[in-house]
């Protein structure tokens, strides 16, 4: 019989509220960045005078900074405060911002887009250690709701977002309409913020670090350089892969040393805990359907359906606004019958999604067939994020709950990343093929399109098999550690 965790003092309960729901916004304002950019690349083109490729960089280099950074946010959250790291992220942030808002060329924008990567690396997995270390787990399902809001809305109104303001104005606004918001988050926290973990003195191990940056970011690089330049010299991707596949087992080497002594920049003893192992191998998967939905459906309703940018991003918000509605509801659940019961109807709705969206992808079909399977899919993912958060963070032991979160939002780049190379990949092979049969390139690219959901489909089918093993943890015993004063 389990017992429940000692609720904390009234002031200390409010003190954690504001610090949990400070971190959600600022996690919102930094993970809304991600998609914002995507659409904006004709403009940047134009505005700048650069090629498609090099447009792409503003996007790659993004993902390269984050798989850099977040492998060293276990060390950083056990070894600094709260607060202090939380002005640290948002101060990168603002003045990544800041800087792209003024930026005269596509150097300096990228430099930019590199300091944003940089603060925005710190915050999620700040956000979701700091949730494991206040919240008691009798109550975490209901807080990992609120940031299954920010995971699921974030990312699809990014490209909405976008749209309208390139509707009305040039790219620079895309960074001038966030900024308000970013220094607004910055002071608000500078007033508000406390640190509520205890720092220790951990040092990092020098030799991790660029084994690590090699590591991921030669992953991510190789992989992303294969979903932007299919049908070009791929070279370059194969070998930056290559690179990152004997860094990450010298990595992995590095690591298992040195977590016997506690000293591991990111500590692989989170993988012996099967739930954990088997929660983040589902989380990759749902991550791939979602930037897969990301990626194509734009695709398909402007290459293919004529749609303009505008179109196509409102395309995306009704699901993330079904995400949203649903999370926080689909937390309580989670505290009350665990996650069995919700990630076995959402992982099924994800793979049946992703089927609908193969048949719908035709060249005489119609785009509201697709957004209903984008909603479907978005209400899957709903019943499918706060749970496998919650359970695979709280089935680890508490001085890990830092190197978990980092793990998870590690491979939530790799996956992103993984699910772009594939599936732009299929597509673009197989339109090129279908083009040169004589296939018209609406026809081509519709085929393309639809294989790619189908592979997504069969992706799919592995988080239902895993959904079915996938228990709520234990309580652990002690509750939550105390927090520094």
């Amino acid at each position: 019989m389990t017992t429940q965790s000692p609720a904390p003092e009234p002031d200390l309960a409010r003190r954690n509220t504001t610090v949990i729901w400070m971190l959600i916004v600022a996690a919102f304002t930094v993970i809304l960045n991600e998609t914002i950019m995507g659409v904006a690349i004709p403009h940047l083109m134009t505005d700048l005078g650069i090629t498609a490729s090099e447009a792409q960089w503003l996007t790659t280099v993004f993902l390269l900074t984050m798989a850099v950074v977040i492998p060293t946010t276990g060390f950083l959250l056990q070894k600094y405060p709260t607060r202090g790291l939380y002005l640290v992220a948002m101060g990168l942030f603002t003045a990544g911002t800041l800087l792209a808002a003024l930026a005269p060329g596509f150097e300096v924008l990228l430099v930019a887009r590199m300091v944003q990567a940089s603060g925005t690396a710190i915050m999620f997995p700040l956000l979701m250690t700091t949730v494991m270390e206040l919240e008691p787990p009798e109550t975490r399902g209901r807080r990992m709701g609120s940031i299954g809001v920010v995971i699921s809305v974030a990312p699809a109104i990014g490209p909405t977002v976008s749209g309208l303001v390139l509707s009305f104005a040039g790219w620079r606004f895309l960074f001038v309409a966030v900024l308000p918001v970013a220094i607004t988050v910055l002071v608000l926290g500078f007033l508000k913020m406390r640190t509520v973990n205890e720092p220790s003195h951990t040092r990092i191990d020098v030799v991790s670090v660029p084994l690590s940056a090699v590591a991921f970011g030669g992953i991510v690089f190789g992989l992303s350089q294969v979903g932007e330049n299919v049908g070009e010299d791929l070279t370059s991707a194969y070998v930056s892969f290559g690179i990152g596949v004997v860094f990450m087992a010298l990595f992995v080497w590095r690591q298992l040393i040195l977590q016997r002594e506690d000293r591991a920049l990111l500590d692989l003893r989170t993988f012996r805990t099967p739930t954990f192992a088997m929660a983040v191998v589902m989380f990759v998967v749902a991550m791939m359907s979602l930037f897969g939905a990301i990626i194509l459906l734009p695709l398909f309703t402007q290459g293919v359906l004529g749609m303009s940018v505008l179109q196509s991003g409102l395309m995306l918000l009704p699901g993330g606004l079904i995400s949203g509605l649903l999370a926080p509801p689909v937390g309580r659940l989670y505290d009350r019958i665990g996650p069995r019961p919700l990630l076995i109807p959402g992982s099924i709705l994800i793979a049946v999604a992703m089927a609908s969206m193969a048949m719908s992808a035709r060249v005489d079909g119609s785009w509201w067939p697709l957004l209903v399977s984008h909603v479907v899919m978005s209400a899957g993912l709903a019943l499918t994020f706060t749970p496998l958060f919650s359970a695979s963070l709280g089935s680890l032991p508490e001085p890990l709950y830092s190197h978990g979160s980092a793990t998870v939002s590690t491979l939530q780049q790799v996956a992103a990343a993984a699910g772009t190379a594939l599936f732009v990949s299929v597509m673009t092979a197989l339109t090129v093929s279908g083009i040169a049969d004589g296939a018209t390139a609406e026809e081509a690219q519709a085929h393309g399109i639809s294989t790619a959901y189908l592979i997504a489909a069969a992706i799919a089918v592995i988080g239902v098999v895993l959904s079915l093993f996938i228990r709520k943890p234990d309580e652990p015993e002690g509750g939550p550690r105390p927090a520094a004063h």
